[in-house]
């Protein structure tokens, strides 16, 4: 029998959406969350309650940074794959709070080398970067490339996503297993993170609350829909690169768009005008950020599908079924 998927962070947005589409294609899943009160709990306990009932799956609360835990885990269950979702999330959280980053980012990433280098017949690594590692970009022109050299860090949080694409590097060279970092951009959908601009806007225009809208209104993100990222994660996953060899790819929809524009379609799908505040830029944040995503469509055939005013509309109606049952 096939071995277990390995996902931590599996109470997170993106690792509760992987580890249910490896469900449904028939995978065993080991789950592994800490469930931090990073933002609202609750949310992340109603996303772990979606699992019950479902025979191959297997959750364990357990904080990636333990290193002999995570080891025994990858041991007990056979494990040769793992999806590595599980980090401290946020630039503008890592202000504040430097060392939650060090220990669930550097630590944990740390913790899950360790164990995949010392598992027996490992396969491949699949782990979450992030666009912050390439810093600020000006509209226009062409996305992020791979081949583009990582920026300075303008955040703590890019600063502990750039050490774990070394940490892997370095792994990789001298233990000889498969590695892919995905350097996310900006995702969104239902299930969401309640500290991303969609969510908590959708949060206050509801409310009738005014929102804050930084950089006075001229940035722009890659807004990529969920789905549309859990097909390149797995897509990933399912082709790993050569024994030694440690690649990075990006993943994001490739089409930026600003964050006027997305306020302007979310007060359509939630069907209400925001009331407008406009602040100065944040400390930590960047101008821009789009991805070239050509490696990964070369490897994948990845190609986003869902566009900002259908995701948004489906995160829309998420949002009202959701919280009319709390």
């Amino acid at each position: 029998m096939k071995s277990p998927v390995l996902v931590t962070g599996v109470a997170g947005f993106i690792g509760h959406a992987t580890a249910h589409r490896l469900l449904d294609r028939g995978e065993r899943v080991v789950g592994v969350d800490i469930v931090n009160d990073y933002y609202d709990t609750s949310l992340k306990e109603a996303r772990l309650a979606t699992f019950a009932g479902k025979e191959n799956f297997e959750f364990h609360r357990v904080d990636i940074s333990d290193a002999p835990a995570i080891s025994e885990l990858v041991r007990s269950y056979g494990i040769t794959r793992v999806v590595h979702l599980a980090a401290q999330a946020g630039v503008r959280y890592s202000i504040d709070n430097p060392f939650a980053y060090e220990r669930a980012n550097l630590a944990g990433h740390l913790s899950i080398l360790e164990a995949c280098r010392h598992a027996d017949n490992f396969v491949h690594l699949v782990y979450a970067s992030s666009s912050s590692v390439y810093g600020d970009k000006p509209m226009g022109g062409a996305g992020f490339t791979e081949e583009e050299p990582a920026a300075e860090p303008v955040s703590l949080y890019a600063a502990t996503k750039r050490a774990c694409e070394l940490m892997s590097h370095s792994y990789a060279k001298l233990y000889g297993f498969a590695q892919t970092g995905l350097r996310f951009f900006t995702v969104y959908g239902p299930w969401g993170r309640p500290d991303m601009a969609y969510f908590s806007f959708s949060q206050k225009i509801l409310a009738g609350q005014p929102i804050e809208v930084f950089g006075e209104g001229r940035m722009a993100r890659d807004f990529t829909y969920i789905d549309d990222i859990v097909d390149g994660i797995l897509g990933a996953l399912d082709n790993p690169p050569p024994a030694k060899e440690h690649r990075v790819l990006n993943i994001g929809d490739s089409h930026p768009v600003g964050l006027m524009e997305m306020i302007s379609t979310l007060e359509k799908a939630i069907g209400r005008e925001a009331i407008k505040i406009m602040k100065p830029m944040q400390l930590g944040d960047v101008t821009a950020t789009y991805a070239d995503v050509s490696k990964l469509h070369a490897l994948t055939g990845y190609a986003p599908k869902v566009m900002l005013a259908e995701g948004l509309q489906r995160f829309a109606d998420w949002y009202r079924e959701y919280y009319a049952q709390r």
